[in-house]
């Protein structure tokens, strides 16, 4: 008995466990390293209270905080205000979105970095399909202009009412429906 009272003792003598002080050695204490986890958080959510005290922020840290909020509701107002301009006045609109077709490409890609940057993504640029892209943009300039004097033409143009002799509405042509018969009945009668 007095053999294994030894061994027990100097394995697991008062103050201190051998087997435990090797193995942490090798393997952290996963308590300790708890604690030293949570000290760490309280000290860094201790100092973001601190950044963000309201007596210790001048004007110019308000503002610049103001401004970092207006380029991600500015551009989703805009698409939406896009939108509304296309469903409220559709040949203004589209007189208006072919010309961007004109931008030219470096602009673009200008834009795109720069929007791309903001949010933190990595904007990369291949040689190739730059040089493509100019050309083709480049190549849509004449269907551009076409496309403009056709919108241009179907603005209604101003009327002098003393001068009008035709009537202001006209009836509409009858719709043929030469594959329904029970169609074409129904713009007769309706007709």
């Amino acid at each position: 008995m007095g053999m294994m009272d030894r061994v027990f003792t100097m394995l697991f003598r008062s103050g201190g466990n051998i087997i435990r002080d090797t193995a942490e050695v090798f393997v952290e204490n996963a308590e300790k390293s708890a604690a030293r986890g949570a000290v760490s958080r309280g000290d860094a959510l201790a100092q973001f209270a601190g950044e963000f005290q309201a007596n210790q922020r001048g004007s110019f840290d308000c503002f610049m905080d103001g401004l970092n909020r207006i380029p991600c509701p500015a551009m989703a107002l805009g698409t939406l205000g896009l939108f509304v301009a296309a469903m409220v006045d559709p040949i203004w609109f589209a007189s208006r979105m072919p010309s961007i077709a004109l931008v030219p490409q470096p602009l673009w890609w200008l834009l795109g970095a720069i929007v791309s940057f903001y949010f933190g993504a990595r904007h990369q640029v291949k040689t190739q399909a730059f040089q493509k892209q100019i050309a083709s943009s480049l190549a849509l300039a004449p269907t551009v202009m076409r496309n403009l004097d056709a919108l241009d033409a179907m603005r209604p143009k101003p009327v002098d009412p003393t001068t009008r002799t035709e009537p202001i509405l006209s009836a509409p042509k009858p719709i043929k429906f030469p594959q329904n018969a029970a169609l074409q009945d129904w713009a007769e009668q309706r007709g």
